[in-house]
């Protein structure tokens, strides 16, 4: 029961931050960062915090914001700051939009100084192979979308949820691993070894 209220809880969370961020901005352009993520303090919660019926208090609340200064939570923080981002094929830059591998190299190296491979297929080779029961943040999961071979790769978030730069036409986003179209496709997850 615990688990089920902080599961709605998490999916509220994000569901508030995914529509604070898609608001329509007019006049832009190009992609812009959506705005600072507010970080929730538990202190100033009145509990019991009231979710479709369901109690929720606050413990568990918190319980779903880790602190911030695990590299983890670092990572997932500065992949969800890019969100709305244009897709761009061979994109590696803030300024010109991601592909898949682009965004996880751009996120890895910005928020942990880390380099890694390429492409996709480059980034399945390298860390140690995860199970998906044992996912956790920052994790690469991988999918084939293309043919046989590793075409895509996402950053874990948590509750089955990841972020990616998708395809052509799309923006940074998340989905969730369930999601018929990516259940079907998914290969396997990957940790880098400097999250190890």
């Amino acid at each position: 029961m615990a688990s089920m209220r902080r599961a709605a809880a998490f999916h509220l969370l994000v569901s508030v931050l995914l529509a604070f961020a898609c608001a329509p901005r007019p006049g832009h352009s190009r992609p812009l960062l959506p705005p600072e993520l507010p970080a929730i303090d538990s202190s100033s919660l009145t509990p019991p915090i009231t979710l479709g019926g369901d109690r929720v208090d606050v413990a568990a609340v918190s319980e779903l914001v880790p602190a911030r200064t695990s590299p983890r939570r670092s990572l997932a923080d500065f992949a969800l700051k890019l969100r709305n981002i244009a897709y761009r094929h061979g994109g590696r830059e803030l300024s010109t939009g991601f592909d898949c591998s682009g965004f996880v190299r751009y996120v890895y190296r910005q928020s942990l100084g880390l380099d890694m491979p390429a492409d996709s297929a480059s980034q399945f080779q390298s860390g140690t192979r995860v199970d998906s029961r044992d996912l956790r943040m920052g994790d690469l999961v991988f999918f084939r979308t293309q043919g046989r071979r590793v075409s895509h790769v996402g950053i874990y978030l948590d509750n089955g949820l990841f972020i990616h730069a998708p395809s052509r036409g799309k923006r940074v986003r998340i989905d969730h691993l369930d999601d018929s179209y990516w259940a079907r496709r998914f290969v396997g997850a990957k940790r880098p070894e400097a999250l190890g």
